[in-house]
């Protein structure tokens, strides 16, 4: 299957099991404060066996191709760790988890789980926005010694901030879905009025604006 194909597929899953909802007229508030015609929750994706296992296959399939030497997938705190944790089963090697800070209590860790200095690891995270939270996960993991190889997730707004911190990061990154895929296939699905897409694609221009 093409990489479109594959985009627009998890986006049509997304949108069927309203992991992802489209709401341009009546708007969520983000807890930035953004306005935005588009909530993504793709935790909501787990009670699906179905759309469940396709993601899990795909990333795993697309780490296998980007990023074959790897040797632990990390999973980001909270929504990353189940997903990370099924990728790994998928691929048979060693899991761990990161939270955004360590510990106030007990061991005080960051990481949870067995990771040694120089182990080559790829990072899973659900959903991507401007990367920043993502991002503060591999420095945890690079302070740790690991080798990061990349970052993998299931879905990016696909905001140029976002692209900017992980080029300067060095860190690659591989989204199954975009915002653009699922623009797409709503507008196919009849999901949005075709009125409504101008105003979808000005949001993802300038967020921090739109609908105001």
């Amino acid at each position: 299957m093409s990489q479109s194909s594959i985009q627009r597929t998890v986006a049509r899953h997304l949108l069927a099991v309203q992991a992802v909802r489209l709401k341009p007229n009546e708007p969520f508030t983000w807890s930035s404060g953004w306005k935005s015609p588009i909530y993504c929750d793709n935790r909501v994706t787990l009670a699906y066996p179905e759309v469940r296992t396709y993601i899990k296959n795909e990333l795993a399939d697309a780490i296998r191709k980007r990023f074959p030497s790897v040797e632990v997938i990390a999973g980001v705190a909270t929504a990353g760790i189940p997903q990370g944790a099924l990728v790994a089963d998928v691929l048979g090697i060693p899991y761990c988890y990161v939270r955004p800070e360590p510990k106030s209590h007990g061991m005080g860790k960051q990481i949870e789980g067995h990771l040694t200095s120089g182990q080559r690891v790829v990072v899973i995270e659900d959903l991507i926005s401007t990367g920043g939270s993502s991002l503060k996960v591999v420095n945890a993991l690079q302070a740790a010694g690991a080798e990061v190889l990349g970052m993998a997730a299931i879905f990016t707004y696909g905001f140029p901030v976002a692209d900017q911190n992980f080029a300067t990061k060095n860190i690659p990154l591989i989204c199954l879905s975009n915002y653009d895929a699922l623009l797409l296939e709503a507008q196919e699905l009849d999901y949005i009025p075709a009125e409504a897409m101008e105003s979808l694609a000005a949001w993802r221009q300038n967020p921090a604006q739109w609908g105001q």
